[in-house]
């Protein structure tokens, strides 16, 4: 989810511990556990701070270690250790229940998105994305406020608001789940172009009426398209290149960043005078007819690497991140 949700949810979670009476009856314990659940529903996206190192870096690990099995682990111990020392006679296993809960809502919160994580490491270092609930659900968070300002206005106790606002929540991701479970035992008898092979997968949008939907036919062309109102509209149709460009490309750091962290990667080369533009795109993602999640190698004739992005940009920001003085 974006930062946004993950901070209303840590302070939704610190409504929900006003219920452990151990809690609510100590003169700090509310501030105390809402410090940390608002700390373990953000403290995986720390991984952000590798921006600062390189996109590659950044790409590589995002939703990677930061959210598996040991680091939930982890961020636990740490944040409970720092808030039983800063607020003494808390019973820690209490805070501990409340901060882990926290970052597992997190962890789980994130899988259910198109992006995934790799939460299951270090079993398995594959990619996990449910492809059920947006990044951003307007109902999810626009909930959070409203459950929050009734806590903040005092009209009813939070001991009341937060299990009512999480069990609806709970019926909330359940009926998403079982709706895209359906539209996908569905969705290739919908689509009148379906060919043997050709395999869908259905992602989400802010919408909970439509889904965004990519096929991946047999001979390897990508269809992007929006499911809504039981119809299917195609809205672009991608044949990704064959050239030994796009191989070469492949040893690069930031394509292989980006090729780490997708199923549906797409290559295009485009010849220029000094070499060639290598793009790679990710077909999940499209906005305003363009792919902004891209890597891009610019290598000469020898197909050696000049210059390099990978990240989330506009045709336009990336065109002019990669202005070259040789153009």
């Amino acid at each position: 989810m974006d930062t946004g949700t993950h901070f209303v949810f840590g302070l939704g979670l610190g409504g929900l511990a006003m219920t452990d009476p151990v809690i609510a009856s100590h003169a700090y314990g509310p501030i105390a556990i809402l410090i940390g659940t608002v700390a373990g529903s953000n403290a995986p996206d720390l991984d952000g701070l590798l921006r600062f190192k390189s996109n590659a870096d950044y790409i590589k690990n995002h939703r990677g270690l930061s959210h598996s099995f040991p680091a939930i682990a982890g961020w636990t111990a740490l944040i409970t250790a720092a808030i039983a020392v800063a607020f003494r006679g808390i019973p820690w296993w209490h805070i501990a229940f409340w901060v882990l809960l926290a970052v597992v809502v997190h962890v789980l919160s994130d899988l259910f998105n198109s992006y995934g994580t790799q939460a299951y490491r270090p079993v398995s270092k594959q990619w996990v994305a449910w492809n059920v609930i947006h990044i951003f659900d307007p109902f999810i968070f626009s909930s959070h406020l409203f459950a929050i300002l009734l806590w903040l206005s005092g009209i009813a106790v939070p001991q009341v608001i937060f299990p009512v606002l999480y069990a609806l929540l709970g019926i909330y991701y359940g009926w998403r789940t079982l709706v895209h479970r359906r539209l996908s035992r569905t969705i290739s008898r919908l689509d009148p172009g379906n060919r043997s092979g050709d395999r869908y997968t259905l992602l989400p949008t802010v919408s909970l009426y439509r889904w965004n939907v990519v096929r991946v036919s047999a001979d390897g062309t990508y269809g992007i398209g929006e499911w809504n109102e039981g119809q299917i509209k195609w809205q672009d149709v991608l044949k990704c290149d064959e050239h030994p460009a796009l191989d070469a490309s492949k040893q690069h750091a930031d394509v292989q960043a980006f090729l780490s962290v997708t199923a549906f990667p797409c290559g295009h080369v485009k010849p220029k005078t000094w070499g060639y533009e290598v793009r790679w795109v990710d077909v999940r993602f499209r906005y305003r007819k363009q792919y902004p999640f891209v890597a891009v190698v610019l290598m000469d004739m020898d197909l050696v690497p000049i210059q390099s992005y990978v990240g989330w940009l506009s045709d336009e920001r990336l065109e002019k991140r990669l202005r070259m003085n040789a153009y």
